[in-house]
C-alpha cells in the first residue's frame, strides 16, 4: 500500500516522456541551424550586391542579385565550366587511384605472408603523423627533377601519388575490413586450385565492396576541396581546379568581386552534395563495416 501510494501516477509518466520528447528535438534543432547557419549565409550572400554584402551582415538579402552567378562563371579568360571539369578529373582519377592501389597493398598486408610484413605496416602507419604540408617540398623536388611540373599534363604530380598507395589511412582501413573476412574462404579458394591473384580476385574483391565505396566517397570529397598541393603544382589559369580558382576573385590590387566568388562556392557544394547524398547509404555501411574491428 505504501509502495502504491508512493508511485506517480500513471497520466503522469506520458505527459513526463513528451516533454523530454520535445526538449530533445529543441535541443536537436538548435544545433542544426548552428551548423547550417555559415551554409545558409554563403547562399544568402551570393544574392547580394557588392555594397550589400559590406552592409548587410543578414541571412536574407535586401536586393536580389541573381547576376552574380552569371558574373562569377565567365569572370576570367576562361569559363568558370573549365575548373569545373578540371576538379571532376582529377577526383574521379585520384578515385579509381585509391582504390586500386591501396586495395592491393591492403591485400598484401592482411592476407599475405613475408619478412618484415609487420614492420612495413608499421612505418606505413607512422606515415599518418607526417603533416602534407611537411611531405609536399620533396614531393615538388622530385616531380620538378623528373620534369613533371608544368609539362604537357600537369596533374601528374597530383596523380601519381595515388596510384602508389600512398594514403595510409585507406590501407588501414581496409587491412582491418579484410581482416574481418574469414580466411576459411580463402583455404576454400585454394583448394580448388586458386593462388593468390585467384583468392584477391574471386574472394576478396566482391567482398571488399564496403571498404572500396567509402574510400571512393572520402576520395572524392577530400580531393575535390583540396587547395594547397594543387595550388603548388598547377601554374597556369587553364589548369586550374575549383578551389585554386576561387582564391582569383580576391585580388589585393583591385577590387575583389566578392559576391561572385560566394556564387561559385555555392555552386562547387553541389557535386560534393550530390555525391554524397547519392552513395549515402553505401557510405554508412561501409563506415560501419571497415575498420571498426580490431
Amino acid at each position: 500500500m505504501v509502495a502504491n501510494t508512493l508511485a506517480p501516477p500513471v497520466a503522469a509518466r506520458p505527459q513526463r516522456s513528451r516533454s523530454r520528447s520535445w526538449l530533445r528535438l529543441i535541443i536537436l534543432l538548435a544545433i542544426v541551424a548552428v551548423v547550417l547557419y555559415p551554409l545558409i549565409w554563403m547562399i544568402g550572400t551570393s544574392v547580394k550586391s557588392q555594397q550589400e554584402i559590406v552592409s548587410n551582415i543578414g541571412l536574407l538579402p535586401e536586393r536580389f542579385t541573381p547576376g552574380n552567378y552569371t558574373d562569377g562563371w565567365s569572370n576570367f579568360d576562361v569559363s568558370f565550366g573549365r575548373f569545373f571539369l578540371n576538379s571532376a578529373m582529377v577526383s574521379l582519377l585520384t578515385v579509381v587511384g585509391n582504390a586500386v592501389s591501396c586495395l592491393l597493398a591492403a591485400y598484401a598486408f592482411a592476407r599475405l605472408r613475408f619478412r618484415l610484413r609487420r614492420l612495413w605496416f608499421a612505418i606505413m602507419i607512422g606515415t599518418l603523423l607526417l603533416p602534407a604540408h611537411v611531405l609536399i617540398v620533396p614531393q615538388y623536388i622530385l616531380f620538378r627533377t623528373l620534369g613533371l611540373v608544368g609539362g604537357d599534363w600537369p596533374y601528374l604530380p597530383l596523380l601519381i601519388p595515388q596510384f602508389l598507395a600512398t594514403e595510409a589511412f585507406f590501407v588501414f582501413l581496409m587491412v582491418q575490413f579484410m581482416r574481418g573476412i574469414p580466411r576459411e574462404l580463402d583455404e576454400a579458394a585454394r583448394i580448388d586450385g586458386a593462388g593468390a591473384f585467384g583468392i584477391f580476385r574471386h574472394v576478396i574483391l566482391p567482398l571488399s565492396r564496403p571498404a572500396l565505396v567509402t574510400t571512393a566517397i572520402f576520395s572524392f570529397i577530400w580531393t575535390w576541396n583540396e587547395f594547397f598541393r594543387q595550388l603548388v603544382f598547377l601554374s597556369e589559369l587553364s589548369d586550374y581546379t575549383v578551389p585554386v580558382a576561387l582564391t582569383l576573385f580576391i585580388d589585393s590590387t583591385s577590387q575583389s568581386a566578392i559576391g561572385p566568388m560566394f556564387a561559385m562556392a555555392v555552386l562547387s557544394l553541389l557535386p560534393v552534395f550530390v555525391f554524397f547524398v547519392a552513395f549515402q547509404r553505401m557510405l554508412v555501411e561501409g563506415i560501419n563495416t571497415s575498420g571498426i574491428k580490431g
